[in-house]
């Protein structure tokens, strides 16, 4: 829902005195979420809606569609050719504008090069304007924490009733898929009110070294004793403005936990609770730290421990009312985040291991309340998950 005085409030806490939005056949769709237009319009000329920290908005329209901002506040500016358009923005000319533009995190940086020389050439000073959108849209409020922490709990729930079923037939020696498991949880998904963008990933054996496995019903794989089996499941509960949850667990179709995989599993748990760490200590001397600090902290664990050559991604992500959300990623290495982990950061914290034959990587959210880490849904793996008598 379009919310003005969020916009100027985000405005002042970033120190910035306009936010630029701008949008051609709805190609930013994050400009479209945060102004409340519909996807469906027509969209075929450029508009400009530009925000002021204090004063009124100002909508700069084609003559060809003048109603495309007639739902948002402000006075009309009209042009019909580029160089009324110029003019148009050359109004803004000296002031320090927030755009959709980021030199690291790309998941915002939705401004074409084009315009952006065209708003430069205006006079117009450009701001990257990744804060802006975390403050706006990448922070929980108490609704939002609820609302995630439900769908956590309910997360933590399909794990253990999903294991149990996947024991049952363990020791019942009756085979079970990949995929067959996968529509277990998509089940139990709809059961509990829950949706989500993708289906979760469910990989056994050599298929948990693949960080983004895919269950493909032309080559199911059966579960083999000993297989390491992987549940990566994300999903939200089914209703307006409801926030993600996103957890990952480890587990043996067998009753014994394979040798090569003791050492690197101690080393992620460790690595993975060190996060929580790090923001706490920090918080103690009074400081805040960036998703990238994060990453870079639990990056060197295991690094240290001798694990540099089986890192593959990063440590995590934010988490909003999309699963890879608008909010600070623990990054320091594919996407650089500098943003801080202010009050309601929600993010993933979940690092992996990847081997020639099996991966590992344990899941857990966490998010910031009063400067300091809480942990949501439940408690943190610690153990891989057996297939031993109930």
């Amino acid at each position: 829902m379009f919310d003005l005085s969020k916009i100027r409030s985000a405005l002042r806490d970033a120190g910035v005195e306009w936010w630029l939005f701008c949008n051609f056949h709805h190609r930013d769709q994050l400009s479209d979420r945060i102004l409340d237009l519909p996807l469906d319009s027509t969209n075929s000329r450029w508009w400009f809606y530009l925000v002021p920290a204090t004063g009124e908005p100002v909508r700069i329209v084609h003559g060809v569609e003048p109603g495309a901002l007639d739902s948002l506040p402000g006075s009309m500016v009209r042009y019909d050719s580029r160089a009324g358009l110029e003019v148009a923005l050359s109004r803004f000319k000296g002031a320090r504008v927030g755009v959709q533009w980021s030199e690291t995190v790309s998941a915002i940086s939705t401004l074409d090069h084009g315009t952006a020389l065209l708003l430069q050439s205006a006079g117009l000073v450009l701001v990257p304007a990744d804060g802006l959108v975390q403050r706006l849209q990448g922070l929980l409020d108490a609704r939002g924490i609820e609302s995630h922490e439900k769908a956590g709990r309910n997360l933590y729930e399909v794990v253990r009733r999903v294991w149990a079923r996947i024991g049952e037939a363990y020791r019942a020696k009756r085979p079970i898929t990949e995929v067959e498991v996968q529509g277990w949880i998509m089940g139990l998904f709809d059961e509990m009110g829950m949706e989500t963008d993708h289906p979760p990933i469910l990989a056994a054996g050599l298929h948990t070294n693949d960080p983004h496995f895919a269950p493909d019903p032309s080559i199911d794989h059966a579960f083999v004793e000993g297989d390491i089996v992987q549940l990566d499941i994300w999903a939200k509960l089914r209703e307006p403005g409801a926030i993600y949850a996103d957890i990952s667990w480890l587990g043996v179709f067998g009753t014994s936990i394979p040798e090569k995989a003791k050492a690197p599993f101690a080393a992620l748990v460790a690595a993975r609770d060190s996060a929580s760490a790090y923001i706490s200590s920090a918080a103690a001397e009074g400081r805040r730290v960036t998703g990238s600090e994060v990453d870079a902290h639990v990056r060197g664990g295991l690094i240290a421990a001798g694990y540099a050559k089986a890192l593959r991604h990063r440590t995590g992500h934010g988490i909003d009312v999309d699963v890879h959300g608008s909010g600070a990623n623990l990054d320091s290495l594919e996407f650089p985040d500098r943003r801080e982990l202010i009050d309601g950061s929600c993010f993933s914290v979940e690092p992996g291991l990847y081997f020639e034959d099996f991966g590992l990587r344990t899941e857990i959210d966490v998010y910031i309340k009063d400067g300091k880490p809480v942990v949501s849904g439940g408690k943190p793996q610690t153990a891989f998950l057996l297939c031993e008598a109930p």
